[in-house]
């Protein structure tokens, strides 16, 4: 709740200054396209359940993203943005390890790196001397590498995530498998100031398992929420 509280405030304490201009100064005139850098925070987690059929008890990280857009007019307020994106994800949380002297409570963090195309649909309104941002939409996601971290006793040591699409029988504990493709969805608001710069708060929802283990009750899903400021030209 203190994030959400955080992320509010750095958008309503915004809002003066864009009704405080005159709306000569708007820089993106309706039906016109424009090119916009963008980066920002996330606050990342892997929802789902385990083997077992039971809800993971996984934690928020912190992670971050950069990328531009294009958004290209297709009606009156109306624009599609496309989208190219760098975005960290992953989650913290318990994970039970298993070798020689038997079965180990631990901790995982999971890193992962993703390239990322967003195709969002905006709503774009005149309000005061700005636009409000109404926007949602698919992305897809492609992972191109990743860590996974252990801490606790008798922790394996860190290792690289291995993509595969079925995780190898032979490994009883899983721990560092996962697929490389992600699809979700996105939705968002914000504001489009006088000058160009915006605010943006986004949230995701994978709806893909994105994990490699072919136990029946597992499934693994990148959800997430954030900030991005950026600048239209």
């Amino acid at each position: 709740m203190k994030i959400q509280y955080t992320l509010s405030f750095i958008f309503l304490s915004h809002f003066p200054l864009a009704f405080g201009q005159t709306t000569d100064k708007i820089p993106a005139e309706m039906g016109k396209n424009s090119f916009g850098l963008y980066g920002g925070v996330n606050f990342q987690n892997i929802n789902g359940s385990d083997a077992g059929g039971n809800k993971l008890s996984n934690k928020l990280v912190t992670r971050f993203n950069v990328g531009i857009n294009e958004e290209i007019a297709v009606a009156p307020e109306f624009y599609l943005q496309l989208g190219l994106q760098y975005t960290g994800k992953g989650t913290k949380g318990p994970v039970v390890y298993t070798d020689g002297s038997g079965a180990h409570n631990i901790t995982r963090e999971i890193k992962l790196n993703y390239a990322e195309l967003p195709i969002n649909l905006l709503f774009k309104p005149l309000l005061g001397a700005g636009h409000l941002i109404i926007g949602f939409g698919p992305y897809f996601s492609y992972c191109f590498g990743g860590k996974a971290l252990f801490s606790g006793n008798d922790a394996p040591a860190d290792a690289n995530i291995q993509f595969v699409k079925t995780a190898p029988s032979s490994d009883a504990n899983n721990l560092v498998y996962f697929k490389r493709m992600d699809v979700g969805a996105n939705a968002f608001f914000g504001y489009q100031f006088h000058s160009g710069f915006n605010v943006v708060f986004n949230s995701q929802l994978g709806l893909v398992n994105i994990n490699s283990t072919t136990a029946s009750k597992l499934a693994n899903k990148n959800t997430g929420f954030g900030l991005a400021v950026g600048y239209r030209f």
